[in-house]
């Protein structure tokens, strides 16, 4: 009897052990679930740093191409408007006045004797204020007819226009007047006198007499036409002015 209460009482210690075992092997377990669970929150925090970045890195990409973009588009606009800025000065420099008359238009008669017929045409030009020189080589006539060489390098056509006719290239001759160089361009502060030979009219079935409104076209190599009209008086002499 004894015996059997001796195995009894080590077989309940050994029973409370296991219990105390089990009891540490559960604490130990929940332990280790805590620290687990304590450490998902900083995993699900890292991975949304990993997606912060992403996206910043996104962001710092569209704002690098939305940069590049308006930088091209800011170039197209200012080439664009320099072009529009130079096609603008070009049609001013092509429609401005170069050229403007200065002082009276005389008509000649210059037949022996005298046929009432105008042969020549002479007025001043000057070079309007601003502007580039005009070149006035004069053309070269070797027949003496009137009418330019055809290998003439001059660069300042002279047309002839009445009701009756129009002549496009009429040979003219220059005279510096007063201040100016040798040359043949036409300067600021400088003056030629333009001398057309009306021989071509002249001679033609329709010469330039009295009572006659007819206009020289002065067309220099750049900028607008010259335009000079008048009209010849009731009678013709060896010189007369024209109004």
């Amino acid at each position: 009897m004894g015996n059997s209460l001796k195995r009894f009482g080590d077989n309940t210690r050994k029973i409370q052990v296991g219990f105390g075992r089990g009891e540490k092997c559960m604490k130990h377990q929940s332990i280790k679930e805590a620290k687990l669970s304590g450490k998902l929150p900083g995993i699900l925090r890292d991975n949304r740093g990993i997606t912060g970045l992403e996206t910043a890195i996104i962001l710092i990409a569209f704002v690098v191409v939305a940069s590049v973009f308006a930088y091209t588009v800011l170039s197209a606009g200012v080439f664009a408007s320099q072009k529009g800025k130079e096609a603008i000065y070009g049609g001013l420099k092509k429609v401005s006045e170069v050229l403007e008359p200065r002082g009276s238009t005389i008509a000649k008669d210059t037949t022996a004797p005298a046929d009432s017929k105008v042969d020549q045409v002479i007025f001043t030009v000057a070079l309007a204020l601003g502007n580039d020189p005009v070149d006035f080589t004069p053309p070269t006539d070797v027949a003496s007819d009137g009418e330019p060489d055809a290998g003439s390098a001059h660069k300042t056509i002279i047309s002839y226009i009445d009701e009756r006719q129009y002549l496009s290239n009429l040979t003219w001759t220059k005279t510096l007047l007063g201040f100016g160089n040798s040359n043949n361009l036409l300067e600021a502060n400088e003056q030629f006198e333009i001398t057309v030979n009306l021989a071509k009219v002249a001679t033609g079935t329709n010469p330039l007499g009295a009572d006659t409104t007819f206009t020289l076209e002065v067309k220099p190599s750049h900028g607008s036409v010259l335009n000079i009209t008048r009209t010849t008086p009731g009678s013709i002499g060896a010189v007369v002015q024209l109004y």
